[in-house]
């Protein structure tokens, strides 16, 4: 049982103190400094959504991450698919196909 000395379990604690000392510094600078929590507040906001976004990239029909079964995804979907996050003037109902199958 060489895993659960106490040199071991003191350097496991040591390691789990230094990955949650910049959340530690964070939450005690925002209790000495109150107007600092809507910046942490927009900070953390901004950056899930950056991550969000990015995941949402990811996930999108113009990316092949499997060479092999589907080597192009984005000729499985049709004119009337929707590929833009926000489309204010186009109509892609009446989308009709232009150009042949492949």
């Amino acid at each position: 049982m060489w895993l659960y000395t106490p040199t071991c379990l003191q350097r496991a604690r040591k390691a789990a103190t230094v990955y949650n000392m910049p959340i530690r510094t964070m939450i005690s600078h925002a209790r000495k400094h109150p107007g600092l929590i809507p910046q942490i507040f927009f900070l953390i906001l901004g950056m899930s959504g950056a991550s969000c976004y990015l995941i949402r990239l990811a996930k999108g029909p113009h990316v092949s991450w499997n060479k092999k079964s589907n080597p192009e995804p984005w000729n499985t979907y049709g004119p009337d698919y929707q590929y833009k996050f926000v489309a204010i003037n186009t109509n892609y109902k009446a989308l009709k196909k232009e150009g042949p199958d492949f």
